[in-house]
């Protein structure tokens, strides 16, 4: 009966990722299907964490992080928890011997969100890790199946991926962290007054990071390689929306891709997949 617990665990994962983002989700279901629930687990995971931060405004969100914080080494320890988000998280955790220190990482840039609102270089920097980097990171053990070498070798590019995601994410919310959140991550910018050089800035250090992603990506076992590339597409096709959109527009608003590109974005990466183009 605990494989009952334990499916129901994840299945509340892959939930929180069907509800939260289409996006993601469709690409998840296009990994191999020994590698999907993982991934559901940690985003699952990551989401909830997201969720304490930036959305439980009448409620006490530094003690909320604290006890979701110890619940999770908690359940890593003790193997089991009763929070079916966790649960699932803890499975991927100890099956693949996913480096703790991560998990770390990712918590010390939740708690910043708790009171940060404006970042130097060296804090942005720290923040991105915390928050995106070590997530491409946690997935990497999946993809490279804990296989030490590998993941070596496609750690930065992982990083990279990770880094892309979380910047094209600050510039499509640009409005809701400046004015609901207010909060600035990107460094020296004044989102009163956000310039084209200032963009162009950030755009460029973006497009490199997607540069660094796609080397990786064509390394990426062929089982993994699939749903990543088209999360990275999803991404990218994002990031270009939003270098044609002019500066003061996207803080006005939430910069989208209809649904029909993304299933065009799909039918083309699977082409190239078929024909062995990636």
């Amino acid at each position: 009966m605990l494989q009952v617990f334990h499916t129901v665990s994840e299945n509340c994962s892959r939930i929180v990722a069907e509800k939260y983002s289409t996006s993601f989700c469709s690409a998840i279901r296009l990994l191999h299907k020994d590698m999907r629930a993982p991934i559901f687990n940690i985003y699952g995971f990551v989401r909830f964490a997201d969720e304490i931060v930036d959305t439980f405004h009448d409620h006490d969100k530094a003690l909320l992080l604290s006890r979701f914080k110890n619940e999770t080494y908690d359940a890593i320890d003790r193997g089991i928890s009763l929070n079916p988000i966790l649960h699932s998280f803890q499975l991927t955790v100890n099956e693949y011997g996913i480096d703790r220190q991560l998990i770390a990482a990712f918590f010390r840039s939740m708690e910043l969100d708790l009171t940060k609102k404006v970042y130097n270089e060296e804090e942005y920097g720290e923040y991105i890790y915390g928050s995106a980097e070590v997530v491409g990171l946690m997935c990497l053990y999946i993809f490279t199946k804990s296989d030490m070498q590998m993941y070596h070798k496609l750690v930065p590019s992982a990083r990279a991926l990770g880094a892309a995601f979380q910047k094209v994410n600050f510039l499509r919310d640009l409005k809701e962290d400046t004015y609901s959140l207010a909060r600035m991550y990107f460094p020296g910018c004044d989102f009163n007054n956000f310039l084209e050089t200032d963009k162009k800035q950030i755009e460029d250090d973006i497009q490199h990071d997607f540069r660094e992603a796609y080397l990786g990506i064509l390394q990426l076992p062929v089982q993994a390689r699939f749903g990543v590339y088209v999360a990275y597409k999803y991404y990218l096709s994002l990031f270009r929306k939003i270098k044609r959109t002019h500066p003061c527009h996207i803080l006005q608003k939430r910069i989208r891709i209809p649904d029909h590109l993304k299933l065009m974005i799909v039918v083309r990466a699977g082409l190239k997949h078929q024909l062995k183009l990636i």
